[in-house]
């Protein structure tokens, strides 16, 4: 079974790829278990600030799902920026009937690893406070899943941590009974790895770590599943389970 739990549409400030091409294209290439997952973003200083429109995602997401359930498994859900800074936005939200939540940090207070940022404060530093504000998020839940745990080596092109800041992400987040997801877009940027590369997904697993979901993190429907045999590799090399979630539980594929 191929799965792609991670897939913005034009309910992304970022995407304008259409649901129903998304759609289209798995079946074609024999993507079974698709989960739409648009951004949801509440910083300022975000271009996609208040974007995201939950009643005009399920209207079309049910239409669809309607016409094509039959042949493809449709997913809805939503990646949740700095889940613990909003809390209430999250708690409104997961009132719609969601199967899957990610919580990602995209955002340091006002920094985000652009190019100036990444002028001004070296991948230590920067990683130094995302793995705080990561701890906070972890702490405080409401999501299924972390997305892209390492998110700015996709712009750093490496990756800083400190095993016992890890250890202690993993020890709240698999308290939580929550996961993490191997997300393959960083290849597509050019770097070796995805996110998280084998390393953290061995410490990860050392901590009691067992369940992962994958995701594609497309924004352009071409990026459907892309990579999907590397993450699937890593799963079959640590002995990892892939799941999906239905109705915020979580299944095994």
């Amino acid at each position: 079974m191929r799965t792609d739990l991670h897939i913005h549409t034009e309910f992304s400030c970022d995407s304008d790829a259409d649901m129903e091409q998304y759609i289209l294209k798995a079946i074609d290439e024999n993507v079974q278990v698709l989960c739409f997952t648009d951004h949801v973003d509440m910083n300022k200083d975000d271009y996609g600030f208040n974007y995201y429109n939950p009643q005009r995602y399920f209207e079309k997401y049910n239409s669809l799902r309607e016409k094509y359930g039959q042949q493809i498994k449709l997913l809805s859900g939503i990646e949740f920026g700095e889940p613990h800074l909003y809390s209430e936005k999250l708690a409104e939200l997961s009132r719609f009937p969601y199967d899957f939540i990610i919580g990602s940090i995209h955002w340091i207070g006002n920094m985000f690893p652009c190019l100036s940022v990444r002028e001004k404060f070296s991948a230590k530093e920067f990683f130094t406070w995302y793995w705080e504000e990561m701890l906070k998020t972890v702490k405080h839940g409401g999501f299924d899943a972390l997305g892209h745990i390492d998110f700015p080596k996709r712009y750093y092109g490496e990756v800083y941590y400190t095993e016992q800041m890890l250890n202690e992400i993993f020890k709240y987040l698999l308290d939580k009974d929550r996961i993490i997801e191997i997300n393959t877009s960083s290849l597509r940027k050019g770097h070796s790895e995805t996110m998280p590369g084998s390393e953290v997904l061995e410490i990860y697993k050392s901590n009691g770590g067992r369940y992962v979901t994958i995701g594609s993190d497309a924004h352009v429907v071409e990026d459907l599943a892309a990579d999907y045999a590397v993450a699937k590799a890593h799963i079959e090399k640590l002995g990892l389970q892939e799941v999906i979630y239905e109705q915020r539980k979580r299944v095994d594929v």
